[in-house]
């Protein structure tokens, strides 16, 4: 169970396809007033998306809470997407429970090329045993198809979450707040688990491990904070599941790759199992 939480969580930052239904009209000049609000704020979006997607990388701060877990897990360290998806980070190790694995108080952790890995402490038996890295293929947390939505072409990262707010139709302007010490525009947007595309088979499938956390994901939430045509701070809620991602400093991140072979224990078919027994 405790490797099913940990490994289920790892790398939620959404890409969300936003598709809602028209409100209806109630005059020709509110109409007109809600066609230019919305214009205005499908182009400050825009211009963020492209900025954010050319410098292709930021160092990041992330939250992760589940309804019903003790403390939320905090990450910190850096997001890559200019040549793939893929991130280096330090996590908090009580609260991803990986105490068993790892006697230090934080645990490294990276995602490159679909997989997940992590820094754990040499074991003395199994598959572990002498090896400082564990694997876990992201088929193995969201199921075949979901891992396809959630790494292929870059999906699970802040720019493909941001890319495909474009499509949206029902993003609101929540006004200015200050966050992280800069004045913002608030932006949100919602979907129901029929306009998730593609990614519900990541976050809605009950019989995957990223399913069984999210709770089957029947909708999602997304919040972004804007500021100089950048995000300041990018917010999802997948079901049962809450990640707020702040940026702390965008481009000339170190390349993300994966540890040694002979250094990894690959648990992906294990996981696997165990998923297929719930």
């Amino acid at each position: 169970m405790k490797l099913k939480y940990t490994a289920a969580w790892v790398g939620f930052t959404a890409a969300a396809m936003v598709a809602v239904s028209a409100c209806g009209s109630e005059g020709v000049k509110k109409a007109a007033d809600v066609v230019d609000k919305s214009d205005a704020i499908m182009a400050a979006l825009a211009r963020a998306t492209d900025r954010t997607e050319d410098l292709g990388s930021a160092e990041v701060k992330i939250s992760t809470s589940t309804t019903g877990a003790a403390a939320p897990i905090t990450m910190e360290g850096t997001y890559s997407w200019g040549d793939g998806f893929a991130f280096d980070v330090e996590m908090d190790t009580k609260a991803a429970q990986m105490q068993l694995l790892q006697d230090a108080p934080t645990m490294r952790m990276l995602f490159v090329d679909g997989a997940y890995y992590y820094d754990v402490d040499p074991q003395r038996s199994g598959p572990l045993k002498g090896k400082e890295w564990m694997k876990i293929d992201a088929a193995a947390v969201f199921g075949e198809k979901g891992a396809q939505a959630f790494s292929g072409g870059g999906g699970g990262s802040p720019a493909a979450s941001m890319k495909s707010l474009k499509y949206a139709n029902n993003v609101e302007d929540l006004g200015k707040e200050t966050v992280d010490g800069k004045s913002t525009t608030h932006y949100r947007a919602r979907l129901d688990q029929a306009q998730l595309g593609k990614f519900k088979d990541a976050y809605g499938d009950k019989d995957s491990l990223a399913g069984a956390v999210t709770g089957g994901a029947s909708s999602m939430t997304m919040d972004i904070w804007v500021s100089n045509d950048l995000p300041v701070r990018l917010k999802q809620k997948i079901g049962a599941m809450t990640v707020t991602m702040d940026f702390e400093k965008f481009g000339k991140t170190a390349v993300v790759k994966a540890p040694p072979t002979a250094e990894t224990g690959d648990l992906s078919g294990a996981l696997k199992g165990a998923a297929g027994k719930q």
